[in-house]
Parts: C-alpha cells; structure tokens; sequence
C-alpha cells in the first residue's frame, strides 16, 4: 500500500511539473506572438505617419488630383482605426485589419501613378526621398509579418502537440490568426506600354 502511494505521488509530480513547465512555454510563446503583432503595428504606423507628408510633396506639383488625395486620407484614417486586440488575433480579425491595410495599399499606389504626369515631381528631393522611406517600410511590413507568421505557426504547432493540448485546453490558449495573402496578389498585375 505504501510503495503504491509512492509511485501514486511520483506519477502526480511529473505530472504536474510537465504541465507548468507546458504552461509556462505556452505563456513563453503567446507573448512572443503579441510582442511580434506589436511589431507589425509599428510597422504599417510607420507607413501611415509617412503618407500625409508624401500627400503634401505631391499635392504642391498636382493640385487638380484631389480625389486621389482624398481617398489617400480616407484609406490612412480607416487604416489607422482598425484595430486588433493580440489576445484575440482570429481569422477574422486579421482579415479585417489587413483589408484595411490593402486599401491603403491600393491608394497609396495611386498616388504614386501621379508623378508620371508630372516630370517635376519625378526630380523633387523631397518627393524621392518620401518613396524611398516608404519603399523601406513596405519591406519592413513585410519583413515584421513574415516574422509573425513564424512565431504564430511555432506557437500553434506547440499548443496540438500532446501533452500540451490538454493544457491549452485547460488554460483557454487558443490559435493565432496568419496574415494570409489578398485574392488580388494572385494575379500579376499587367504592365502596358
């Protein structure tokens, strides 16, 4: 009776060390995903702290391009609103902030279309210097996503393997969400002469 308590009370032990030495991992890697997130909001505010001194190089060379201006600035404040909270990253709510950031995109591309009317615009300093900036950021959203991506698949992959998925269970840990790619980044776009 007392060597079965024994091996009762030493089953019960590596038990529950297993499981806070899981928790703890899985709190380890949840914070590395937030931290992470936090870094790619960083980034897209970088692009979004940019554009309004990009709109003014080109609105002093390209006054009459006010709509384009105009959906620049509506697609910055939407952009800039649209908000995730990181312990509730799911699918959804990423595809929601990352449309947000595609219409940015898609604006912001307009926008640069402008100094193929206007060959002053192409010499500016300072207009050259802002698409060189922004060119940057764009790599580092890239970059900083890509770098979530990693970490949510490592912390996924760690929450479905046993016995930590008894655990996450348990303590509520949930998946992460992925940036995923746009229906519209499937299609190359078509460069005509």
């Amino acid at each position: 009776m007392k060597k079965l308590s024994s091996i009762l009370l030493l089953i019960i032990g590596v038990v529950t060390l297993t499981g806070c030495q899981g928790y703890n991992r899985m709190v380890e890697k949840q914070e590395a995903v937030t931290a992470q997130w936090g870094n790619v909001q960083n980034a897209y505010q970088r692009r979004a702290d940019l554009i309004p001194n990009l709109v003014n190089t080109v609105k002093g060379y390209a006054t009459h391009e006010q709509e384009t201006f105009t959906q620049v600035t509506e697609a910055r404040a939407k952009a800039t609103q649209t908000t995730i909270n990181p312990e509730n990253l799911t699918a959804e709510s990423l595809q929601e902030y990352q449309q947000a950031q595609n219409q940015l995109s898609q604006a912001l591309g307009r926008l640069l279309l402008i100094q193929e009317n206007y060959p002053e615009l192409k010499a500016n300093q300072n207009f050259l210097a802002l698409q060189d900036e922004l060119a940057g950021t764009e790599n580092r959203i890239s970059v900083e996503r890509n770098k979530f991506n990693q970490l949510a698949q490592d912390y996924n992959a760690y929450i479905r393997k046993f016995p930590q998925v008894i655990y996450a269970k348990w303590f509520k840990f949930e998946s992460k969400a992925y940036f995923e790619a746009t229906p519209e980044s499937q299609t190359a776009p078509e460069v005509v002469f």
